[in-house]
């Protein structure tokens, strides 16, 4: 009977690290990358949320820190 010699582990290893590498590329070349416009305007409107949701927070707080603060003085 012949004997089936197994690979080594390097060459196992190698062989699934370039398996990896292939797939990821062909994966890459699938994606439908947005234009530079598109960037633009999604970040706008990203930092544009977070503007708004940051001055919400920063009335709420005020807002928050003015009643406790009236609680406070109707307690002493």
């Amino acid at each position: 009977m012949a004997e089936v010699k197994k690979q080594n582990w390097f060459k196992r290893t190698w062989g699934k690290v370039a398996k990896y590498f292939r797939e990821l590329r062909s994966e890459l070349k699938k994606v439908v990358w947005p234009t530079p416009q598109q960037v633009l305007k999604n970040t706008a409107i990203v930092v544009g949320c977070v503007l708004f949701v940051g001055v919400f927070i920063w009335l709420f707080d005020f807002v928050a820190q003015i009643g406790i603060d009236a609680l406070i003085s109707l307690a002493h």
